[in-house]
């Protein structure tokens, strides 16, 4: 009997901003060849000797040139069939909370980027699953004062407090 593998070789991170007392979310056009034209949110492969959560960080720098203020596990995994590798990835989520005036300097991965309310959102993500993690998002992070200890420290620590 065949068996599918389970990988976890990617993150991903969705950024939340406050506008004027409204939650925003960053989602970013992708301008490179996978999911071409597709909106999304900074995600990426994990590197050698890296934990997930620094990937998250990485990623959101080097993609939109953000730094959080506070970053948290989402307590979430997205998952999917992945028939290019032929496994089931899992892909552990994290939110990041930047400044309001924050400036998104995109790289060549992403053409544009929009700052939306969840209800805008929601229509423009393409999976269902993107739109499960964002649902998440919004009524453990953004209606509610987020788990405490889902925190992570963001100065070096990779303890979760």
């Amino acid at each position: 009997m065949a068996e599918i593998p389970i990988r976890c070789t990617m993150a991903s991170v969705v950024a939340v901003r406050d506008a004027e007392g409204d939650a925003q979310v960053l989602l970013l056009h992708r301008a490179s060849p996978y999911l071409r034209g597709v909106w999304s949110y900074a995600a990426g492969h994990i590197e050698p000797d890296e934990r997930a959560w620094q990937c998250a960080l990485r990623e959101l720098a080097e993609e939109t040139g953000l730094a959080p203020t506070a970053l948290y596990s989402a307590n979430r995994c997205e998952q999917f069939y992945d028939p290019r590798e032929e496994c089931i990835a899992v892909v552990p989520a994290f939110v990041a909370f930047v400044a309001a005036d924050a400036a998104v300097r995109l790289n060549r991965e992403h053409d544009a980027f929009r700052w939306l309310g969840f209800e805008e959102t929601m229509p423009l993500l393409p999976f269902g699953g993107q739109r499960e993690l964002f649902a998440h998002v919004r009524r453990e992070f953004v209606e509610r004062a987020p788990q405490e200890r889902l925190r992570i420290a963001l100065d070096g620590r990779a303890d979760v407090h």
